[in-house]
Formats: C-alpha cells, sequence, structure tokens
C-alpha cells in the first residue's frame, strides 16, 4: 500500500514499483511529491499500484530519459544494411532529436505526434515519400521504447484511420516503352558515351535489372563467359546443365551490386539477396560478346574514362543527356578576365535529340522491362522471379521457374526486337565522336536482313 510523508507544506506519496534491487535484494520504491492534499496522494499511489500488478507501469525514472540519450544507442540495436543505417541516423540527426531531443521518452503524446507529422510534411526540403521514411523510423523508435519499459505504448497509431479529408497518393505518370523509343535511348548513348552506353540501354530494356545491379555486373557473370567462368562450383554445374546444355541460352548472373560503405565502393548482395540468372535474347548476347572484345576491364560496362560505372554521378553526367538530349559541345563560349573566349571542347560531342524518357529516371527501363513480359504472357512466377521479386504465400511456394519458361521469355524478346529491326531504315546510325571499336553499321545490317527474311 502506498504511504504518505509531509515534507513542509507538500506531501510525497511513495509505492512498491515491484521490483527488488540485484544486489541488496531490497524493495525498490517510486515517488511523487508536490500534493497538498493527502487523498490525491494516496489515490495517486494507488493507480501507480494497479498498474504495477498489471504489468503497465512504467518508472518515473525510466520514463525521464531524455529523447537525445535514447537515439544516441538506439541505432546500435538494429540489425539492417549500411545504407538503411546510414539513412536512419541521418534522419535522427536531422529530424528526430531537433524536434524531440530535450523531451523525456515517456512524455511525447498522441497528438503532439500528430502536430508534428503535419508539420512534417509541411517541410519544404521534405518529399512525400521521405517524409513517410522519417516516420517510420520514429514509429520503430517509440515501438522500442516500448518494449523498454520506457513507455506504456507508443503514441504512433497502428491502425490507418480515417481522420480529416482523403488525399489521393500522387502516383508517377509512365507511358508504356515502345521499343522505338529504346532505341532512341541506345543511340544517343552511341553518341555521348560510345559502344558500352548503346549496349547498356538495351541491357537494361531486356532484363529488368536494377541500375545497381547493372553498374556491378562483371564479365565472369555475363554471357558468353558464363556460366563456365563462375566462380561457385556447384553453381556452375548446374547452371551449365541448364544455360549451356544440348539446347543453349545465353543468360547473366546478377550476383552483386555496387554501394559504397564509409566512401568506398564495395559490392554488395543485389536488392532483397535477389540473385537471379537472366536469359537474354541473342541479339544483346551478340551486343555483350562485342562489348567484352573491346576492354580488359573486370566490368561489364566501364565509364567514359574506364573506371566502375558506380564512381560516376550517373544520373546527372550520363543519364539526363541521354534522355533529354542536349546541343551540340563541339565548340562553346566562356568568359574570362572579362574577355569572351572561343574555346573547343576536350570531348567534342554532336546534337543529341530529347527522347520520351526526357526527365524521367533509368528506373522506369526496369519497370517498362515487366510491361513487355506481362504483354507476351509470360506467367506471373517467371515475371517476379526475373524481376528479382518473391511471390508471397502458397503460389510463390509451389511454384517455380523452369527451363521452358525462360525460352520463352528469351524468344519473344528475340521476336520484339526483330519485329522492330525489320522496319529500320538505311540511315539510322547516329553520329558520334570518336570511331567506334565493332563494326556496329555492319552488324546492324545483318541484322535487319535476318529479320526481314524471317519476316517473309
Amino acid at each position: 500500500m502506498p504511504y504518505i510523508e509531509w515534507r513542509g507544506n507538500k506531501c510525497r506519496v511513495r509505492w512498491d514499483t515491484g521490483r527488488v534491487h540485484p544486489d541488496t535484494g531490497k524493495k525498490i520504491y517510486d515517488s511523487k511529491s508536490g500534493f497538498t492534499d493527502e487523498d490525491e496522494a494516496y489515490n495517486y499511489g494507488l493507480d501507480r499500484e494497479s498498474d504495477v500488478r498489471n504489468d503497465r507501469y512504467i518508472s518515473r525514472r525510466d520514463g525521464a530519459v531524455l529523447m537525445k540519450d535514447y537515439c544516441r544507442t538506439w541505432p546500435d540495436t538494429l540489425e539492417v544494411g549500411h545504407l538503411r543505417e546510414k539513412n536512419i541516423r541521418s534522419m535522427l540527426r536531422l529530424y528526430i532529436v531537433p524536434r524531440w531531443g530535450d523531451t523525456a521518452v515517456g512524455d511525447i503524446k498522441p497528438s503532439a505526434y500528430r502536430v508534428w507529422k503535419k508539420q512534417l510534411k509541411a517541410m519544404p526540403n521534405v518529399g512525400e515519400k521521405y517524409g513517410e521514411e522519417i516516420l517510420t523510423v520514429f514509429s520503430m523508435l517509440m515501438d522500442d521504447a516500448v518494449e523498454d519499459e520506457l513507455r506504456p505504448a507508443s503514441p504512433v497509431p497502428k491502425t490507418k484511420r480515417h481522420r480529416g479529408k482523403y488525399k489521393k497518393k500522387p502516383r508517377e505518370k509512365k507511358r508504356e516503352m515502345l521499343i522505338q523509343d529504346v532505341h532512341q535511348l541506345a543511340c544517343n548513348a552511341l553518341t555521348f558515351w560510345g559502344f558500352p552506353g548503346f549496349v547498356f540501354c538495351w541491357t537494361v530494356a531486356c532484363t529488368g535489372m536494377r541500375p545497381a545491379e547493372v553498374y556491378a555486373l562483371r564479365r565472369e557473370f555475363c554471357t558468353p563467359a558464363w556460366p563456365a567462368s563462375d566462380p561457385d562450383a556447384e553453381r556452375r554445374a548446374e547452371a551449365g546443365k541448364r544455360y549451356a546444355g544440348e539446347s543453349p541460352m545465353p543468360a547473366v548472373r546478377v550476383q552483386w551490386q555496387h554501394q559504397r560503405e564509409n566512401g568506398v565502393l564495395k559490392l554488395f548482395p543485389p536488392k532483397y539477396e535477389s540473385h537471379r540468372d537472366l536469359v537474354v535474347p541473342p541479339f544483346l548476347a551478340e551486343l555483350l560478346a562485342m562489348l567484352l572484345d573491346t576492354h580488359d576491364e573486370p566490368w561489364m560496362f566501364p565509364s567514359i574514362g574506364g573506371s566502375p560505372l558506380a564512381n560516376a554521378n550517373f544520373t546527372y553526367h550520363y543519364w539526363r543527356p541521354i534522355a533529354d538530349g542536349r546541343e551540340s559541345r563541339e565548340a562553346y563560349e566562356r568568359t574570362q578576365g572579362g574577355r569572351v573566349q572561343h574555346v573547343g571542347s576536350r570531348r567534342p560531342v554532336p546534337a543529341i535529340p530529347a527522347t520520351a524518357y526526357a526527365g524521367k529516371r533509368l528506373y522506369l527501363l526496369r519497370h517498362g522491362h515487366k510491361e513487355w513480359l506481362d504483354e507476351d504472357g509470360h506467367s506471373r512466377i517467371a515475371t517476379e522471379t526475373r524481376m528479382g521479386h518473391e511471390v508471397a504465400g502458397v503460389e510463390g511456394l509451389y511454384a517455380n521457374v523452369t527451363p521452358v519458361m525462360e525460352r520463352r521469355i528469351m524468344d519473344s524478346l528475340q521476336r520484339r526486337w526483330e519485329r522492330f529491326v525489320a522496319t529500320l531504315e538505311d540511315d539510322w546510325m547516329p553520329s558520334f565522336p570518336s570511331p567506334l571499336p565493332v563494326d556496329l553499321s555492319r552488324w546492324m545490317k545483318e541484322q535487319v536482313k535476318a529479320a526481314q527474311d524471317r519476316e517473309s
């Protein structure tokens, strides 16, 4: 039972917390002072002891831990990837600690959380998706605070309540991926980047690989060397039987992606550990083989300077000129010392036309690859597996991608290519600033003739 003691003109109530000191074995009591009425103090103590008996009691000492102190140690308890941990620490430092740092963990109220949520979404530098990420991290933080017995419940509601006016979430506007648009991207890449850029665009469109996976595609995991060049003996044997047997299918293996850890570029497993083998159409297999013969780098797609693509800001320095187009850079004007100078570009590039992907993301080529698979009627398990996704539930448990499914994908992509190149004119070849390491014009003429022969 709680008991009351007077200190001057104020009284204090003490109650049994139900805990025992680990060293002395004595009971641990908690207290609250500042009462002027004994009955009020006594009833307060009864309520706390009721919380203790019903396992919902949070000691005043534990609940008084400041958020800035809790946020300092909380990230160390997470088991996430290095990029995710880096992002979480950034959100804590920039948004959560500045707002809640001097507030006790146990004093955060649901109403205060709702106000902060509204303020956060109104910040001009916080986009909608990033704001949702910050709120997700805060919700995780509060859930762990409950488990650590720093507060009785989370201030973040666990069920979606229809509060206020309904607002439909905006979705990115997309158009279908037309093969002629991919061809224009590839031609722009040929002008701006060279032969690796031409093959790069067709590889993304015909495999659906994530950009970081394409950057890290190494020659030992790419046709025609793979699967014979796979360093894993067991995988090499299995893949050899499947893709290099009596009816061979050219394929690449998604084994790595490039990420930076502490500023150092490293190889990491693909997103969601989605290692997978991807059959490619014969025309792309020929392009990949041609590209491999032009350089000795360990990665499939070298940058303009020969280094890994992941070292460059690919979106800004490669994708935007390729997708958006730009004026000729053969010569330009600059003002130096108050005088206007006409300077020849160190890397003159002809004018590049804008494409249907102007202002759009490279990632939409991955989306478009799934559109092609869906249009051609491939099974859901074959499509999702190729995209690096897992099909949940019984459907995913019982399903399996067979060689027949993969051959159908390879054939449908090849047919799509042949239908397109059969319509190509002779003047399709764009201008490019430096000689190509391969006779691409001759190769394309052979592709066009072969496609036209099949059509007839």
